[in-house]
């Protein structure tokens, strides 16, 4: 069976860091499984753990006005969700849903915070590869939020 280390090392997202790197990011994680429509954040709560999708997919999710959550994006097989336990006030920004039977590598914040505060280098190298992650999905939450508005406004 892999180690977290190799699943990790595999990840294309991962593939800036050198292999030093993703075992210090395998020393914080364990593998987690989630249950179909169950929780993997809710928005405003702390936020301690980042995903690697190994298995299943998760929504995220905006609360609504309406009432019914507002889905942002559908994430999968090797996708990272949750970047916000590197940027304060460490919060989650949306509700991460599981679809489906949902496995994956739980890598905890706190553990890679000290990580990054006793190597300088690391922490940049990881708040690099987060900030590429954040843009990307402020990026499709604007293209949704954009779509969204043409529907109820155009024609």
């Amino acid at each position: 069976m892999a180690s977290i280390g190799d699943l990790l090392a595999r990840q294309p997202l991962l593939a800036s860091l050198d292999r030093d790197d993703v075992d210090r990011l395998a020393d914080c994680g364990h593998i987690e499984v989630f249950a179909d429509g169950s929780l993997l954040a809710r928005e405003g709560e702390p936020a301690d753990w980042f995903y690697v999708i190994r298995g299943g997919r998760v929504a995220l999710e905006l609360a609504s006005p309406a009432g019914s959550p507002l889905g942002i994006e559908t994430l999968g097989w090797h996708d990272m969700v949750g970047w916000s336990w590197i940027f304060p006030p460490h919060l989650w920004t949306c509700d991460v849903r599981a679809i489906g039977t949902t496995r994956v590598i739980a890598v905890n914040g706190g553990c890679l915070r000290r990580r990054c505060d006793d190597d300088p280098a690391f922490g940049y190298r990881l708040m690099r590869l987060f900030a590429r992650l954040a843009a990307e999905r402020l990026h499709a939450t604007r293209l949704r939020l954009l779509d969204l508005y043409e529907r109820d406004h155009v024609g």
